[in-house]
């Protein structure tokens, strides 16, 4: 067996090739005052922007949730701040038009029997159009479901405020 150049076998990671999901963020805070400005900050001046964000509020701690336009250097920050993170994928899926968009997402992962676990919009419009950050039980399923369907996924790259217009940034 072989392990040098030449060998077939590709030990590639996930992240090392294109990867069409969207890394989620999820931070654990005490419930105090200012805590969540303190991890805002923290992308202060970087250039990175927060852009999706949800927050579970129990009475003495929180669970925060984003997205951000540069994920790799947004974990580095989160990392060195001494924050303990999980990294989860989400998918990102842009609504169609039309009445009820909403829907016509969940009817799509309902037939291939997947569940949404969570799901919240993006404070941006990648290529105009509003989307939403959706956590399944099944991302692969779930992208290649939703991608057969006609409906078009929303990657890492496109959540880069560089690449957006302004009126599409919030």
């Amino acid at each position: 067996m072989s392990f040098g150049a030449g060998a077939d076998t590709q030990f590639d990671t996930m992240r090392g090739r294109e990867f069409p999901a969207i890394r989620q963020f999820t931070i654990f805070l005490e419930n105090r005052v200012g805590q969540l400005l303190e991890v805002v900050r923290r992308f202060e001046g970087t250039g990175i922007r927060i852009v999706a964000l949800s927050i579970n509020d129990a009475a003495e701690c929180a669970f925060v949730r984003f997205l951000i336009s540069d994920a790799d250097r947004g974990r580095e920050i989160l990392e060195r701040a001494g924050l303990a993170i999980i990294e989860s994928d989400l998918v990102g899926v842009e609504l169609p038009e039309g009445p009820q968009p909403l829907l016509r997402v969940c009817t799509a992962l309902l037939q291939a029997e997947l569940n949404i676990i969570q799901a919240y919009p993006l404070f941006m419009r990648p290529h105009g159009k509003p989307a939403v950050a959706i956590m399944v039980e099944n991302i692969d399923l779930a992208m290649k479901t939703l991608a057969e369907k006609g409906f078009r996924i929303i990657t890492e790259d496109d959540l880069d405020a560089d690449n957006l217009p302004p009126q599409d940034i919030y």
